[in-house]
């Protein structure tokens, strides 16, 4: 088995280089800013000078749920400006969190929003690229660089600025607390506070639970409760309003469980079926059979990247903080990269099992990527990342409900309807690839390159 050495080898080569910084490590830098500036530019221009009316709908339903939080109005009543007419669907946790953008202009909050989600999705990126990039060594502000550039034109992440949404920050949290070798905060933390954001990022406590990371799942458990609680004991009218109303309505304010822009795997079966039982019964088989195969893959891949070096975490530092031996550089990228996988699957199962599950919040393709790239010396993975990279540029599932309408031809209509699904299909590959493919790929790889090591064997949800 590897042997994973203490912080003092990996932190004494950085404080090193730092120590030989040169005018051209400051270029180095610059330059990545500046690749990473003229790759969004186009992008925010296009969403914060288009009409009014559609800037950053979904920021400014937040900053309206600020507004009704100060104002003492009713959190789960009001709707945004015509057209958009949106409620506001989140946690009161949420609401609380928005006050603060209520003290700028509109203008201000939405430059404020869409700064702080590159940043976001800087952090995304670099958890998701950590082995590429410091591979670079001298040339890494570089790399980050262009790997942010080319993260900002995905299309989830352009409807992410598009619609002023909170799907990077969630992701970048959950990255962090599942990928950080030994955090400064209690593990699960992040992954707690983002569940009392928004439900979704729910799944990782089943993920905490099943891979053996239990006082990540206790300290996640704890923080999203005491969060709730937290709202309920500022907000208690809306937090009753919330748990024991709105969140029951489900799609009825959510939107259109059959819109195109549903790739969870209702919105595939409701482009499929009409209304009623039988559309209910066929989505929950799908989505129970999607779970437990999820679930059972982003096991295996965590409990592989485990087992290469040497078991499971171990508690050290803060009162109840995991060190992943997996996330420490000195393991290789090869423990790392399963571990990003079965993260990664993980946050691609919070968009499928979800009711709605919209395109912008399969975000989680970055991770994806990240997984299948690794340090980038493989090159059949590095074409797996690229095509996913490649796929998700476009807004594939827009053009086929174009072709799937009346007045095209029925093979044309056809693959359409096929092609409106796409993301949310190629997100299920995806699980299937990280899971299957790439799991054996490295620990195969792993055993050919230590023959002491034995081939690893990993477990499934009955053992």
């Amino acid at each position: 088995m590897r042997a994973v050495s203490g912080t003092r080898e990996a932190t004494a080569g950085p404080g090193r280089a730092r120590a030989r910084r040169s005018p051209l490590d400051a270029l180095i830098a610059l330059a990545g800013v500046a690749v990473v500036v003229a790759a969004v530019t186009p992008i925010v221009s296009q969403w914060l000078y288009n009409q009014p009316d559609q800037r950053l709908v979904d920021l400014e339903v937040y900053r309206e749920g600020g507004l009704a939080v100060l104002r003492g109005a009713a959190l789960y009543d009001f709707l945004t400006q015509p057209p958009q007419l949106l409620p506001f669907t989140y946690p009161p946790f949420a609401a609380l969190l928005a006050v603060p953008f209520t003290l700028l202009s509109w203008r201000a909050a939405q430059w404020a929003w869409t700064l702080l989600i590159y940043a976001a999705l800087a952090v995304a990126v670099w958890y998701a690229f950590r082995d590429l990039i410091r591979r670079t060594g001298r040339w890494a502000p570089l790399t980050m660089g262009v790997l942010v550039a080319g993260a900002a034109w995905l299309d989830p992440v352009r409807d992410q600025i598009r619609f002023g949404q909170v799907g990077v920050f969630l992701l970048a949290m959950c990255l962090a607390d599942c990928c950080t070798r030994s955090p400064r905060w209690p593990r699960g933390l992040l992954v707690g506070l983002a569940l009392a954001i928004k439900l979704v990022p729910g799944v990782f406590l089943l993920y905490f639970l099943i891979t053996g990371r239990r006082n990540a799942f206790v300290n996640a458990l704890a923080t999203a409760v005491v969060a709730t609680l937290g709202g309920f004991a500022v907000l208690p009218h809306a937090s009753a309003a919330y748990w024991f109303g709105a969140l029951l309505q489900g799609g009825d304010r959510t939107g259109a469980v059959d819109g195109t822009t549903n790739q969870a795997i209702n919105g595939i079966v409701a482009r499929v079926l009409d209304q009623g039982p039988a559309r209910t019964a066929v989505w929950l088989v799908l989505a129970l059979a999607m779970a437990y195969a999820g679930f059972k893959l982003a096991r295996r891949a965590t409990y592989a990247a485990d087992a290469l070096v040497g078991g499971r975490p171990v508690v050290t530092g803060p009162a109840g903080t995991d060190h992943f031996a997996a996330a420490d550089p000195a393991s290789g990228p090869g423990a790392y990269g399963l571990l990003l996988a079965g993260v990664a699957i993980t946050g691609l199962l919070s968009v499928l099992l979800s009711p709605v599950g919209w395109i912008h919040h399969l975000v989680w393709i970055i991770p994806v990527i990240g997984a299948l790239v690794g340090d980038g010396r493989d090159t059949r993975r590095c074409l797996f990342g690229l095509a996913f990279w490649i796929f998700f540029l476009f807004p594939l599932p827009w053009w086929g409900s174009h072709l799937s309408t009346t007045g095209h031809p029925p093979i044309a209509r056809f693959w359409g309807s096929l092609e409106r699904d796409s993301f949310g299909l190629a997100a299920i590959v995806a699980i299937l690839l990280l899971g299957n493919w790439l799991t054996n790929r490295v620990t195969r790889r792993a055993s050919r390159e230590d023959p002491s090591q034995r081939q690893v064997e990993v477990g499934t949800l009955a053992t």
